[in-house]
């Protein structure tokens, strides 16, 4: 007699939107993986079919809830923004994110990074960029046919994908928009609108004393025809 192992139930198989594991390990990895993915947001903000995310759960595979990674951010283009508990690839058109970025922690080990190297490779990622705030290295590799390769120089190299320029300095990463504007952070966005309302209510305070200045020019303009015609003297014939 043989018995036939009946397949689970694809719609019965639950895809937790937590691993368990924390967001990052440290406040300078904090601050890249929200730097870089809410900047993305801003840039794409105006795109409704971009859908940034960070630290979201992605699985490719439909009817596998072990096969999956939460990359610090990623980028799919051609999806909808919105809320999502997880990425499942099946219910987005099959659409693998395009761009991920990754921030290399003190509790990162090689072995699991590799993994996750090819992880990316395998379900479709076209462009993997790596950061090491600690080292200030950045590396990135870029899908040619089935793998991902190495992108030898990668201070101002520009993601083809996001249209994106990368640099590096002294003080670490440095990421521009395609019109050349800096990535900045939620306090530097903050101060730049600050000082943009500021400069636009100086130049309303100019406009305001410049109409003053004019209304009371016409007001001693119109006092001095009215005494001139007081006199009998007709100021048209000036």
């Amino acid at each position: 007699m043989v018995t036939q192992l009946q397949s689970p139930d694809k719609s019965k198989i639950i895809y937790p939107d937590d691993n368990g594991e924390p967001m990052s390990d440290n406040t300078e990895q904090f601050r890249l993986i929200v730097w870089i993915k809410e900047n993305l947001e801003l840039l794409f903000a105006n795109d409704a079919n971009v859908f940034v995310a960070g630290n979201l759960l992605w699985y490719p595979v439909e009817g596998n809830n072990k096969i999956s990674q939460a990359p610090d951010a990623m980028v799919v283009l051609g999806r909808p923004k919105g809320y999502r508990g997880s990425y499942q690839q099946w219910l987005e058109d099959n659409i693998p994110p395009q761009v991920v970025f990754e921030i290399w922690s003190p509790g990162n080990r090689l072995t699991p990074m590799i993994q996750k190297f090819k992880f990316y490779e395998r379900h479709g990622v076209e462009e993997y960029y790596l950061y090491d705030p600690q080292t200030l290295e950045l590396t990135g590799w870029r899908r040619l046919d089935d793998e991902l390769e190495a992108i030898e120089q990668m201070d101002g190299w520009t993601s083809p994908r996001l249209g994106v320029r990368f640099g590096l300095s002294e003080s670490g990463l440095e990421m521009f928009g395609p019109s050349g504007e800096p990535f900045v952070s939620f306090v530097e966005l903050a101060q730049l609108r600050q000082d943009a309302e500021t400069r636009a209510q100086e130049a309303e305070s100019r406009i305001q004393e410049a109409e003053s200045l004019l209304e009371q020019e016409r007001s001693r303009s119109q006092a001095l025809e009215l005494r001139l015609r007081e006199l009998g003297i007709d100021p048209n014939q000036l």
